[in-house]
């Protein structure tokens, strides 16, 4: 209950801002002064405010809500030898991937995951369950480790983000395009909008939207195998090997829905259409990459 208030609130909060930020800029209508034509300049400023802006706050966010939502508590003061080796391995990874050290969080789940957030290279946050500390050896977890921290060195918190706020600029300025024309030219509203315009409007958004996230899911996956080959150049290639054949016996619950593409376990494997909007490809295909880069 507490996640879903959290995640509420924040989008709430992130639609009052992006209003603000749209009356700032002067764009309160997206059609021209005689209410006839869309203001395409006005139209694609409303879709980028809302696509990229809200993107990016949710990015400035990332921490403060990954906390929040998991129960994360970041290790400040080492307070046992697990902790103090959690964050001196951190520390030494993130050196080598040449790095902010992160901040280093423990999240209290049985299951066995881990995930890395943050706005940017030396921002960072990254964070282990307590069921991966139990449940793995120090040579998985320090793969795991290097997994997050290669997602770190990668950017790809960033650059998931620009993508995902290119893909939602372009789904609500077509949308509303798709709905004007069917507007005018099916309905013949000579001017302003009428109700078919915002059925269509939101009927395109969700088709373009579904489409959308095929192009954001399938970057997602390619990164999980570049974020392999970085956690096997910080641990250890059969460190990293052994990671993933352990999660993929342990059979994992997911993260919370924003926190799913930035964890180390991905879902079992899918075929068909369900495998295009999967965050992280089937374990089984990342061990054979893996397996195949040291053939």
């Amino acid at each position: 209950m507490k996640r879903v208030f959290l995640f509420l609130a924040t989008n709430i909060a992130i639609l009052v801002v992006l209003s603000i930020t749209l009356s700032l800029f002067g764009v309160d209508r997206i059609l021209d002064q005689q209410g006839v034509n869309l203001d395409l300049r006005a139209l694609l400023i409303f879709s980028a405010v809302f696509g990229m802006g809200g993107s990016f706050i949710s990015l400035a966010i990332s921490k403060w809500s990954a906390k929040r939502m998991t129960g994360a508590r970041v290790i400040e003061q080492p307070a046992n030898e697990t902790e103090v080796w959690l964050v001196n391995l951190v520390a030494r990874q993130a050196e080598a991937a040449g790095v902010g050290m992160p901040e280093v969080a423990i999240y209290d789940s049985p299951d066995i995951n881990a995930f890395a957030t943050g706005m940017s290279r030396n921002k960072a946050l990254v964070a282990v369950s307590s069921g991966l500390l139990r449940n793995m050896s120090r040579d998985e977890a320090e793969a795991v480790l290097g997994h997050e921290v290669s997602h770190v060195a990668n950017g790809d918190m960033v650059t998931l983000t620009l993508i995902q706020g290119v893909v939602n600029t372009f789904v609500i300025f077509f949308s509303r395009v798709i709905g004007h024309l069917v507007d005018r030219v099916v309905f013949k509203v000579e001017r302003g909008h009428g109700p078919a315009f915002w059925i269509t409007s939101i009927v395109a958004q969700v088709i373009l939207g579904i489409l959308a996230s095929m192009v954001v899911m399938w970057f997602s996956r390619q990164r999980e195998f570049r974020a392999d080959a970085g956690g096997a150049n910080l641990a250890g290639r059969q460190k990293m090997i052994g990671a993933l054949q352990r999660l993929q016996a342990a059979h994992p619950e997911p993260l919370p829905d924003q926190l799913a593409a930035f964890g180390i376990a991905g879902g079992g494997r899918m075929d068909g259409i369900k495998r295009l909007f999967m965050s992280h490809p089937p374990l089984s295909e990342r061990i054979a990459a893996l397996q195949a880069g040291a053939g």
